[in-house]
């Protein structure tokens, strides 16, 4: 790869990084060939962008970042001023939508795919601008709302005062209707 591919590269890399609302990294070694085209199609059932991505380019596209604190030096052999997530075999999880997203499938396949599953790791997540560590994101991110769970929250949040003020306006009519019908039961019975 000529200098102006990899310029293309870490650019294309930076951009899915601006564009997602969160992401996760992975380690993906030792999954069979079958198990990783599986992990990849749930991936895009959820609307998450999934791509291998050279640890170097990952750094390069994120130093001017809010998460910059994964790049450490961008001198070459320097592992040990890196981070711990960008060592090794590494895929990228891109949540489009729901910051829960990636998270959500990545619990799922790692219940269901049995011994394939335990291959899947979880090396960091990004989200909110900040780094999260892989315990957080194996055991709090999956439970973040999805997109549309939170849009119906705020709906709800929205509409609440309006639906209160309706029942306040009707509350004086319906209590003169019954009103009314209690006082009809009642010359009902005397007439009966």
């Amino acid at each position: 790869m000529n200098k102006d591919q990899k310029s293309a590269e870490i650019d294309k890399v930076r951009e899915r990084f601006e564009k997602s609302v969160a992401a996760v990294l992975v380690d993906f070694k030792g999954l069979t060939v079958a198990s990783a085209t599986k992990l990849r199609r749930e991936f895009k059932k959820a609307n998450v962008e999934y791509k291998v991505v050279k640890n170097s380019l990952i750094r390069h596209a994120l130093k001017d970042s809010p998460y910059k604190s994964l790049v450490g030096s961008l001198e070459r052999d320097t592992l040990r001023t890196q981070h711990k997530s960008l060592i090794g075999m590494t895929g990228v999880a891109w949540c489009n939508e729901s910051p829960s997203a990636a998270a959500k499938v990545i619990e799922d396949f790692k219940k269901g795919a049995g011994p394939q599953g335990a291959k899947l790791n979880v090396k960091a997540g990004l989200l909110g601008n900040q780094v999260k560590e892989r315990e957080w994101v194996e055991k709090e991110m999956a439970k973040l709302p999805g997109l549309k769970e939170t849009q119906a929250a705020i709906l709800a949040t929205i509409q609440a005062p309006a639906q209160q003020t309706v029942a306040v306006l009707n509350a004086p009519a319906q209590n003169l209707v019954f009103a009314l019908q209690a006082w009809v039961r009642k010359l009902e019975e005397q007439g009966a």
